[in-house]
């Protein structure tokens, strides 16, 4: 008992030290479905089949990512001051799926500027 006396509460921003979450992984991601998207047509059948199967699962992957960093990161001071950020993070986790579903490369260059959109003000909040 007296050694759980000692103990005091730690207080963070972050699920984990802030230095962790980086809206670049769910950009390398997108952009790599837009590559695949970009290119499909032009593939074999076999590589065709290939291709689908790495873009859904980079899709899962960006969904993932930005669900983690909306959950973990964001805050209720950064929707203060971006209010518009829960929109684009809809849009963008939605996008994502929306690149599952088809193999228009339009679909891929829209989820890539939707990130962009949402690193900029991940950038924005960490030097702030």
């Amino acid at each position: 008992m007296k050694l759980l006396s000692i103990i005091k509460p730690v207080y963070a921003h972050c699920d984990l030290p802030c230095g962790v979450y980086d809206p670049a992984q769910a950009g390398i991601e997108a952009e790599a479905i837009y590559e695949i998207l970009k290119k499909y047509e032009a593939l074999g059948e076999h590589d065709k089949t290939r291709a689908i199967i790495i873009k859904e699962e980079r899709a899962e992957l960006v969904k993932h990512h930005l669900m983690v960093l909306w959950a973990d990161y964001f805050k209720p001071e950064h929707i203060e001051k971006y209010p518009e950020l829960h929109e684009m993070f809809w849009k963008a986790i939605r996008q994502a799926s929306a690149c599952k579903r088809h193999l228009d490369p339009e679909e891929g260059r829209k989820l890539v500027e939707q990130i962009d959109g949402i690193a900029k003000i991940f950038w924005e909040t960490k030097q702030a």
